[in-house]
């Protein structure tokens, strides 16, 4: 039976930038191993599969990496939400509920964005651990850890931007990934990040949504207000819109279809 199957750049506003993600809509749930194979097979940073209960409108989500399950990721999130508003899978115009190994997680429309209600990712400061400077290749700055990366503050925009790291030196940090983050150098924008995560089979990720869960708590921190515009400056590159409403951070992007077709088994 075909499956369909898409790829959708996230946080993205026309084909080719953003974060492509691959979207995966199934009958029933299928077992990690083949979600595994399928997700290497796309080799994407992110593949979402999303079971559709047609009697009840409800969505189960699960991502998966090219070599792991990750419990939570916000431009794959992104990317299945397009996917079934766009070819119509759902009845509800304005709201989605996925429900995930994170929790349940709320989309909906608004305008040509859509905004995703996800948990805050609470960050404190903390020393760096051997080597982490040193696999980027950055004298130490202020650096913070979350429950699932490692943040470090660069001294301006251009730091970020010229950040080369050791990948192999990297993957023995004990995280899922490093944030690098400066304040932009754009008055629209608030601050700039990267994201490295070769220890998940990705070196660099170009635009991560469940890290700016991170980074609303670490910039509302700096600057002292909630509601940002940021961008991720990888080589593709995304605008993000996050603010903080208590414990959630409200994620915003716009999406597009690059791919459509069928998975045959």
């Amino acid at each position: 039976m075909a499956i369909p199957l898409f790829q959708v750049d996230a946080f993205a506003d026309r084909p080719f930038v953003g974060n492509p993600a691959g979207v995966c809509l199934l009958s029933s749930p299928r077992d990690e191993d083949w979600m595994q194979a399928v997700a290497a097979e796309m080799n994407l940073s992110e593949t979402a599969f999303v079971v559709i209960h047609d009697e009840s409108e409800q969505f189960d989500l699960r991502w998966f990496t090219p070599s792991i399950e990750v419990d939570l990721c916000g431009h794959a999130t992104l990317a299945a939400a397009h996917v079934l508003w766009s070819t119509h899978r759902t009845s509800n115009i304005a709201n989605i509920e996925f429900a995930t190994k994170s929790g349940p997680l709320k989309c909906k429309q608004a305008g040509d964005w859509i905004e995703m209600d996800f948990p805050v990712t609470p960050i404190s400061p903390q020393e760096a651990p051997s080597g982490l400077c040193e696999a980027l290749g950055v004298r130490s700055q202020k650096t913070a850890r979350t429950p699932f990366d490692w943040l470090i503050e660069l001294p301006d925009e251009q730091a970020v931007r010229t950040v080369s790291p050791n990948f192999t030196k990297l993957a023995n940090i004990k995280c899922r990934g490093v944030i690098v983050t400066a304040r932009s150098e754009d008055p629209q924008l608030d601050f700039v990040s990267r994201f490295f995560a070769p220890a998940a089979g990705i070196d660099e990720d170009p635009v991560t949504g469940s890290a700016h869960c991170a980074l609303v708590d670490y910039w509302e921190k700096q600057l002292g207000k909630s509601d940002f515009l940021a961008r991720q400056i990888s080589k593709r590159g995304g605008v993000v819109k996050v603010r903080r409403e208590k414990n959630r951070a409200i994620l915003g992007g716009q999406a597009v279809t690059v791919v459509s077709g069928e998975l045959c088994e």
